[in-house]
């Protein structure tokens, strides 16, 4: 069993109006909130324990899951992006000060997926000489994409910046290196750059479908694709 953290704290300004009055992992795709179907997703990978994080409208989210043995990393305060966000949760994921190097998986919500569970095929392909794990999606198979890709993989599987393969929202990753990053406010990617500099850093890719459900049109998107 790996712990999970599902980031759910983010603004949603590409999804206004509909994140005014409703934070974006409670929209609804296909008759299911977006912070559902991640949640099935962790629960049918094994996941435990699992925390969410919370900023915009986080009282909303905290209602949705109560009863629901999901921790809440409340960041009412300051929204800490990504990295900051897994660091103030990892006493909640069970990674104290003994065993902070033990890997925990994230995901992020507002994207769909069809095909092989992506945390699953995580767990199956992790090996210890790595610090982190990337699933990764070809970008011509990304829908509702807006932008290029992210990286590349060499013939070893580790990844580089640059190329047509976009990060897909879940990984593995090792939590002990958030430790070089001072700041309290960062994105993983800070993380991710330190690691792909030392060969540490892996990704795959997902042979199945993957929408990102980012913005308003993304909707009906990722229901005509979990439909197809």
């Amino acid at each position: 069993m790996r712990p999970l953290m599902i980031f759910a704290a983010g603004l949603g300004t590409r999804m206004r109006p509909l994140t005014d009055t409703l934070p974006k992992p409670l929209i609804p795709v296909a008759g299911r909130t977006l912070l559902d179907r991640a949640l099935d997703l962790g629960r049918d990978a094994g996941a435990g324990p699992v925390v969410v994080n919370t900023h915009h409208l986080g009282n909303r989210i905290a209602a949705h899951l109560a009863g629901r043995n999901v921790a809440i990393s409340d960041e009412q305060g300051t929204i800490l992006d990504t990295g900051g966000g897994l660091r103030q949760a990892l006493p909640l994921l069970g990674r104290g000060p003994k065993d902070k190097s033990g890997p925990v998986m994230t995901l992020n919500p507002d994207v769909v997926w069809t095909g092989p569970n992506p945390l699953a095929a995580l767990n199956a392909a992790w090996r210890d000489d790595m610090d982190v794990l990337l699933m990764l999606v070809p970008l011509d198979r990304a829908t509702a994409r807006q932008g290029a890709g992210d990286f590349s993989l060499d013939g070893a599987g580790r990844i580089a910046r640059g190329g047509d393969l976009v990060y897909g929202g879940a990984q593995i990753v090792r939590p002990d290196r958030l430790a070089d990053i001072p700041d309290r406010v960062f994105s993983l990617n800070r993380l991710w750059d330190l690691l792909i500099a030392q060969g540490r850093a892996h990704g795959i890719v997902h042979p199945g479908g993957w929408c990102d459900v980012g913005y308003p049109a993304a909707i009906p998107l990722a229901e005509g694709m979990l439909h197809g």
